[in-house]
Parts: structure tokens; C-alpha cells; sequence
């Protein structure tokens, strides 16, 4: 299995999707992603509170959990990465522990707010964010593992102190950064102002609303693309839709019998159980 440092070097992007759980890895693992994505926003949603309430321990335990499933690269959405500078040693090296191949660390205030759903977030001084990737750098233990630099100044203060940023966070030695472009313009003004290689969170209505594609992106030194909310939104409707409809005889239209049995079975081969038979088959149930 390819890191997701030797992936990036390549040309085509890295094709990633939102995880949460080790069914979810196995899932898009046979789907065929490429590497999988922690992401605290979706996240925080199925705890029923917010990415703000997250803390690192739960996190990696996750994390613990996704790579005994799967083996693709991990990618950690590590908020503001749970602290100042100093905090940055224990964050990496728990990530790193847990298996995760990378951390996103973002330029907000710690604690993060919930006002960050509303478009609303507050960010740091430059420097200090400079100073948490410099520790962060000095704080892993292996030099596989990425730091992605995320700043939200496209959307919270101008596109030129984005572009600020990102080339600060790239000289103090972030291997990623990521700047949330909105249009292609944007997309545009980070590829031709600053070195990549360069994480995306794909928008709502997909790469068609940056008026690009794979191909073109991967060109441009886009080498992470994510979905970070489809695959929760998604798994909700379904759940929604089942509830509502699930009738006093414990029947839905949502869910035949053929389904049911079809389902049950397709679960049982994600999760491997003739495996495990087997193996209690020559062991404990001779």
C-alpha cells in the first residue's frame, strides 16, 4: 500500500471520501478511494453536537478503529490541532500513533466556536499559526507523515491574506496547504501564486461549480480532493426516511423483504464473517 506522501507526488489527484467509523472504511475501500478522511465537521453531526465539542482522544481512537478495518491512508481533520505550539506535541504524536498518515491543522481561535457554521470564525495571528506548523514539523516522529496547513481567510478576511498565509505556512514547512477556493478565480489565484501541493474540500454541486475537473486539477497542484459531507447526508436521509416511515407491522416502503435479506447478507461479506467462522471452525468448534 502506497503512503499518501508517495501518492501525492503523482500527478492524479487523490480521490478521498469521508469516514467515520470502520464500516464506512471498508465501504470505500472496496469502492475503490484512494485514501479516507476523518472529517470533524460530519463528525461532530453524528455525535449530535459540533466538530467544536471533538477532542483528540476520541479522535484517535476512531482513527484506532478505522485502520484495523482499512488500510488506506488516514487523513486526520485535526480542527485547530487542540491547542498553542506546545500542545502540538502531544497532538502529532497521538495522530501519528493511531495511524492517521495526516493532520489538517487550521488557523482558528482555540476553543473553536460553533459560529464557524455561520460563516463566522475567528483566526489567528499569522505567526502563531506559523509557529504550530514549526512544532508541529518538530513533533512527528516520522517524516511520512503530512502536515496540511488550512487557512480560512478566503471567506473570513480577503483572498490576498489567504494567499498571505499560505505562503507563510508553506516557508515555515507545511507539506499541504488547503484555501477553500469558492469559484475558479480563486482556484486559479492559488495555483499560480503559491507552491502546492494543495488539499480540496470539494463544494456542494461538485468540481462543476469550480468550472473544472480531475485532470485540470491535478495540473494545478490540487493532489487531495475530498468529499467531506456527501456520504453523511446521505446515510441521514436514509435513516430519516426509514424512521418516518416504518409502520406499526414493522414494515417500510423504504425496505422490502428481498431487500432485507439481500442487505443482511451483502453486511455480512463487508464485515468478513465467513472469516471469522472459518477460523472457529479449526480452532474452538472442532
Amino acid at each position: 500500500m502506497q503512503t499518501l506522501k508517495t501518492m501525492i507526488e503523482k500527478t492524479d489527484p487523490v480521490i478521498t471520501t469521508l469516514v467515520f467509523n470502520p464500516l464506512m472504511a471498508k465501504l470505500a475501500e472496496q469502492a475503490q478511494f484512494n485514501a479516507l478522511y476523518l472529517g470533524g465537521g460530519m463528525l461532530g453531526y453524528a455525535k449530535v453536537f459540533l466538530e467544536a465539542n471533538l477532542n483528540i482522544t476520541e479522535l484517535v481512537q476512531i482513527g484506532i478503529e478505522i485502520r484495523s478495518a482499512s488500510q488506506l491512508p488516514l487523513i486526520l481533520d485535526g480542527a485547530t490541532g487542540f491547542g498553542d505550539p506546545m500542545h502540538m506535541h502531544r497532538t502529532i504524536p497521538f495522530a501519528e500513533s493511531a495511524g492517521f498518515e495526516a493532520i489538517e491543522i487550521e488557523d482558528q481561535i482555540i476553543p473553536k466556536r460553533a459560529h464557524h457554521h455561520a460563516d463566522i470564525e475567528h483566526m489567528i495571528p499569522q505567526q502563531l499559526m506559523v509557529e504550530k506548523i514549526k512544532e508541529s514539523i518538530n513533533a512527528r516522529r516520522n517524516n511520512e507523515f503530512l502536515i496540511i496547513a488550512r487557512t480560512n481567510g478566503i471567506r473570513s478576511t480577503s483572498l490576498n491574506d489567504a494567499l498571505n498565509r499560505g505562503k507563510a505556512y508553506k516557508d515555515a514547512g507545511a507539506d499541504v496547504l488547503m484555501l477553500s477556493p469558492r469559484n475558479r478565480e480563486e482556484l486559479l489565484a492559488i495555483s499560480n501564486t503559491l507552491e502546492g501541493p494543495f488539499q480540496l474540500l470539494v463544494p456542494n454541486g461538485g468540481l462543476t461549480s469550480l468550472e473544472t475537473d480531475r485532470v485540470e486539477l491535478g495540473k494545478l497542484g490540487f493532489k487531495i480532493l475530498i468529499d467531506a459531507s456527501q456520504p453523511m447526508l446521505v446515510a441521514f436521509r436514509a435513516w430519516k426516511n426509514f424512521y418516518e416511515s416504518m409502520d406499526d407491522n414493522f414494515q417500510s416502503p423504504t425496505l422490502s423483504k428481498e431487500d432485507v435479506s439481500y442487505l443482511s447478507e451483502e453486511l455480512k461479506n463487508v464485515v468478513e464473517l465467513n472469516k471469522f467462522l472459518e477460523i472457529e471452525t479449526r480452532t474452538v468448534e472442532k
